[in-house]
């Protein structure tokens, strides 16, 4: 058995190899040491190699899915083992034969998937500064490829896609710049083959060519798909039915959005990586798996394109006007995760259980498609693909008990009258009952013994049981069997032929199920691709269907998708905040348009600043997914992308302090923005001193206003920046007020025109409870530095020096408001701000 074991082993030495054994998966060697250690189990030795005891550890084979998970949680592979031969007529050892490898990326199974999230398999390829993604979700068979030209916008798309396993060629090159915490799968260079992919793939979907799949010329792309299609097979051990076709994204087609977006805007996650509380979390309120992990996909993915996005408006609309919401919101609930049980039915994996999930949702579809008939909510395109297929309906009703077992080799999955074979051989098994009890009686009569039982257990089959006191009554053709503490345990020719007969129907009855069941699952797959197309559409259902429930629920309204540039809300609202926050939220307006594009927003800290500009960028982005929006109107413009700077943190792990953070992400947006973009951008600066904070945050400023001309929300603490309003006419100021009384701050929340006049800061800071005698210090403190006194001196200010700064000073920082990229390059601009610090600096000195 060892020698079968070590050469299955040698085909995966980097692998957990659950190697099965009766009722056990047994692990060996350094296997069984990682497994130990990995998921708490025992660590025993068996036999002996080269004189030492061979390392065993084993997990039941009914409970191996928990281990399983765990050890897919953590990044492992695991190679599963079957026993494919008969112990019974085997000589030797059992035969035994690799049934399928799990990896992070290619489980389908249900217990070792989030129900919520996408499994998503990600291949990299690149050519140059070309890269080709290529991503794969095995438990529905979405399988999409896409092309990128930059670095950083590979590392965004993984950010977007968070594959739980990444595959790259041994050679490729910018592993460790990619930021991910995926794992990462090395994989043989000629597996990234360009025409072995392009073969791979017209294997898989049985053409000639790509032609229909529009991707021909998407070469690096290809390479990608073909690398992970393969790798699928490999680990799959047979054909994937499911996928029958590949999805090509153009960046163009979406509104981008950068990594710090995504994180920034708590979209998918909060910040501290939970679900709560971010828009996901408001947003989902659907009724199936594959309706929520859509709704995920349309939040991180919003499209540039109007005519999708207008006609979710119209679905919606439709939703709302008939009021049938929450009957279609019941219907739905009977579909369960239908994409993720026909990947189960394509894969030869599924379970009887969801065979009855598929009966049922199948079931669902007649009522959901008059429904939508009647309210218009769906083309008629989309109509057509909701097929309710009433044979196969039938079929699974009539096959199937109710409530069956877990898994096929339990038996008792088909119902009575199902199959006359199967009939018969359960019928020998089910009148046992009565020819045991007849068997006890006659029995008890005949040697007229008052402890006798007739029994039955797995271990020992059948058996006739007499007490210790009087089993020397036993008759002469009583055969003992079994010897227990208190009784003795008999068989006889008469039970014995019984037995044998029984066993052999139950036997015959279980393999007769396995092979009804191997037919059912082969009858299925002549209607998956339709199968899955009403899945489809029932999951575009559930989302459509919530988002007019959530619509209701929160009081949103249908924005107005402008072709003209520009963003106007009307009483806009954070659709997180003020569903978390005890007091009534304060809505605010917003305009910007191509003769203001950019807000200057000033107020004390806690005022309500960054809400209102992630309030905006989340309105915007809602429209962008066909979304109703938390405002009383809105109209927006074309959005091609959509950048935040907010927070400040370090990145001890790139060795990047808060104020590097802070210009690196600055540099992405001055590097991509374009005059269609919306940039929200949160006290730069503030990571450095003040002067080069300030010269940086006006630089920034300037850029964004005069050559970029992107639509901005800018906060900022320098009040020196108010007053670029009075020289660029895009430029607006707006303020966040805040009001003393009795020495209390209240927050009024609501945004008014004009640069703020204080920024509360030692107020702010007595409501966090800094002690009172450093709040004096600060106050006192305050009063110096707005006389202009030093903090260390009481020496006065000199007016000569402050009137000398200003003389210098005005007119260098004109002369930085006219820069213009025809008249400097960035060198020279910069050059010049290096000398506006060194001249304030040393009057400042002085």
């Amino acid at each position: 058995m060892m020698q079968q074991y070590l050469g299955i082993k040698s085909q995966h030495p980097s692998q957990l190899l659950f190697y099965r054994m009766g009722d056990f998966y047994e692990l060996f060697y350094d296997d069984a040491k990682k497994a130990a250690d990995l998921l708490g189990i025992t660590l025993t030795a068996r036999g002996q190699s080269n004189g030492q005891g061979i390392p065993m550890a084993g997990v039941p084979f009914h409970a191996v899915e928990n281990y399983l998970a765990k050890l897919l949680r953590l990044g492992e592979s695991v190679v599963i083992c079957e026993q494919v031969g008969d112990p019974a007529t085997s000589k030797g050892p059992v035969e035994r034969q690799v049934s399928r490898i799990l990896t992070p990326g290619t489980v389908t199974d249900e217990a070792l998937q989030a129900p919520l999230l996408d499994n998503l398999l990600v291949a990299i390829s690149h050519d140059k500064n070309q890269f080709g993604i290529a991503s794969l979700d095995l438990g529905s068979g979405r399988f999409v490829l896409q092309e990128v030209d930059s670095l950083a916008a590979l590392q965004n798309e993984l950010e977007r896609l968070k594959p739980a396993e990444l595959l790259l060629a041994e050679n490729f090159p910018f592993s460790e710049q990619l930021g991910v915490r995926t794992l990462i799968r090395k994989r043989p260079i000629w597996d990234f083959d360009a025409q072995t992919a392009y073969r791979q793939l017209c294997l898989q979907f049985n053409t000639k060519n790509l032609i229909a799949f529009e991707c021909e010329n998407k070469t690096i792309g290809i390479i990608a798909a073909g690398a992970l299609l393969r790798y699928a097979h490999e680990t799959q051990r047979t054909s994937l039915p499911h996928i029958h076709r590949i999805s090509v994204e153009q960046s163009d087609d979406y509104v981008q959005l950068d990594n710090h977006t995504l994180t920034n805007l708590e979209l998918l996650n909060n910040l501290q990586g939970g679900r709560e509380h971010s828009l996901l979390a408001v947003l989902d309120n659907t009724a199936t798996p594959m309706g929520g992990r859509l709704l995920a996909r349309w939040i991180a993915r919003p499209l540039q394109a109007r005519k999708p996005l207008k006609e979710r408006q119209t679905a919606i609309q439709a939703f709302l006007e008939s009021g049938t919401t929450e009957a279609i919101h019941m219907l739905l609930k009977n579909v369960g995760d239908m994409e993720r049980v026909l990947a189960r039915v394509a894969l030869q994996t599924a379970r009887p259980r969801d065979l009855v999930k598929l009966g049922n949702a199948l079931s669902a579809v007649p009522k959901i498609k008059a429904s939508l008939k009647k309210i218009v909510a769906l083309p008629d395109a989309e109509l057509a693909k909701l097929q309710a297929l009433p044979t196969l309906c039938a079929l699974l009703k009539k096959a199937l008990v109710e409530n069956p077992p877990q898994v096929i080799r339990d038996g008792g999955v088909f119902a009575k009258g199902y199959d006359e074979t199967l009939d018969e051989l359960r019928g020998l098994s089910d009148n046992a009952d009565n020819f045991l009890q007849q068997l006890e009686q006659k029995e008890q009569a005949r040697t007229k013994l008052s402890t006798l039982k007739v029994g039955f257990n797995r271990v020992h089959g059948f058996y006739i049981e007499i007490s210790r006191n009087q089993a020397h009554q036993a008759p002469k053709d009583y055969v003992r069997r079994q010897t227990l503490k208190n009784v003795e345990r008999y068989i006889t020719p008469e039970l014995k032929i019984y037995e044998e007969k029984v066993l052999s129907s139950q036997e015959k009855a279980l393999a007769r199920e396995r092979f009804l069941y191997d037919e059912l699952l082969k009858i299925l797959l002549g209607d998956l691709k339709t199968m899955q197309d009403t899945a489809c559409v029932l999951a575009n259902v559930d989302v459509l269907c919530n988002l007019a429930e959530r619509a209701k629920t929160f009081n949103y309204h249908c924005p107005t998708l402008s072709n003209k540039p520009g963003i106007v809300i009307k009483q806009g609202r954070h659709p997180v905040i003020e569903q978390v926050t005890k007091e009534p939220f304060i809505a605010n307006d917003l305009v910007l348009n191509p003769e203001h594009t950019m807000l200057m927003i000033t107020g004390p800290n806690m005022g309500g600043k960054s809400t209102y500009m992630r309030q905006t960028a989340l309105i915007v982005l809602m429209a962008n997914i066909g979304c109703f929006v938390p405002a009383q109107s809105a109209t927006i413009g074309p959005v091609d992308r959509i950048f935040t700077r907010v927070g400040a943190s370090d990145n001890l792990a790139k060795g990047q302090s808060t104020f590097m953070v802070e210009m690196t992400e600055t540099a992405n947006i001055l590097h991509y923005a374009t005059e269609k973009s919306l940039v929200v951008i949160d006290e730069i600066g503030r990571g450095t001193s003040t002067f080069d904070g300030l010269a940086l945050a006006y630089a920034c400023a300037v850029d964004l206003c005069q050559r970029l001309k992107s639509f901005t929300l800018f906060s900022t603490h320098y009040f020196e920046l108010t007053e670029l309003a009075e020289r660029m006419p895009q430029v607006r100021n707006v303020h966040l007020d805040a009001k003393e009384y009795d020495d209390e701050l209240v927050f009024l929340h609501a945004v008014e025109q004009g640069p703020a006049n204080k920024s509360y800061g030692l107020q702010v800071a007595k409501l966090a409870g800094l002690p009172k005698g450093v709040l004096q210090t600060a106050t006192k403190a305050l009063g110096k530095l707005e006389q202009k006194q030093s903090l260390v001196t009481n020496a006065p200010h000199n007016p000569k020096a402050t009137s000398k700064i200003k003389s210098k000073v005005t007119p260098l920082m004109t002369l930085m408001a006219s820069i213009t990229p025809d008249e400097y390059t960035p060198k020279e601009a910069l050059q010049k701000l290096y000398e506006l610090k060194a001249l304030v600096k040393s009057e400042e000195l002085a």
